[in-house]
C-alpha cells in the first residue's frame, strides 16, 4: 500500500535513507548527510508529495515527487525513490514508481525526468524501462561507485503527453 507520508513516519523513513545513502551505490548524496539534512531534503512541501510504501504497518520504501525545475521547467516532474534493504526485489520500487507516474499525470506534468540514475543500478534501470522510461544520455564517470569505480549517471525520461 502507498500512502502520503506523515510526520510520525520519519523515524521509519530515516533508516531507509541512511542505508541507501551510506551504501553509496545508487544515490549521489553525501554519505555523511545528517538526519536533519536528510529530513529537510526529503520531506518537501506541497505541491510536492512524499509517500511511504507499507507492508502492514511497516514502512518498506519512500518516494518524493516534485517539479524538476521551477519556472519554465515546472511542467516536468521528477522524484526519488528508496526501498528498505529487506524489501528490495519484492515490488516496492515498482509500486512507488507507478504511484509517482500516476501523481505526475494527475498533476498535469508533461513528462518525468530522473536526473541521476546510476548506470550500474540495473534493477532501477530495468524497472524504469519496463514502465516506458528511456535514457536520454549518460554523464560518463559522474558517479564514484565503491566497487565499480567511476560509472555514469543517466538522465531518464518518460513522456506523459
Amino acid at each position: 500500500m502507498i500512502r502520503e507520508a506523515r510526520d510520525e513516519d520519519w523515524p521509519a523513513i530515516w533508516p531507509i535513507i541512511h542505508d541507501v545513502v551510506t551504501e553509496q551505490r545508487t544515490f549521489p548524496y553525501d554519505p555523511a548527510m545528517t538526519e536533519q539534512d536528510a529530513r529537510r531534503m526529503w520531506l518537501r512541501e506541497p505541491p510536492a508529495r512524499v509517500v511511504v510504501a507499507l507492508d502492514g504497518d511497516r514502512v518498506t520504501g519512500t518516494a518524493n515527487m516534485y517539479a524538476n525545475r521551477p519556472g519554465p521547467g515546472g511542467h516536468v516532474a521528477s522524484g526519488s525513490l528508496m526501498v528498505a534493504k529487506e524489501a528490495r526485489g519484492a515490488g516496492v520500487g515498482r509500486a512507488l514508481t507507478t504511484d509517482l507516474i500516476g501523481w505526475a499525470r494527475r498533476s498535469g506534468f508533461a513528462a518525468i525526468q530522473f536526473n541521476a540514475v546510476v548506470d550500474v543500478n540495473v534493477a532501477a534501470i530495468g524497472l524504469y524501462e519496463s514502465l516506458g522510461f528511456v535514457t536520454l544520455g549518460t554523464a560518463p564517470g559522474a558517479f564514484r561507485h565503491p566497487a565499480e569505480g567511476d560509472v555514469g549517471l543517466r538522465i531518464m525520461w518518460l513522456d506523459l503527453r
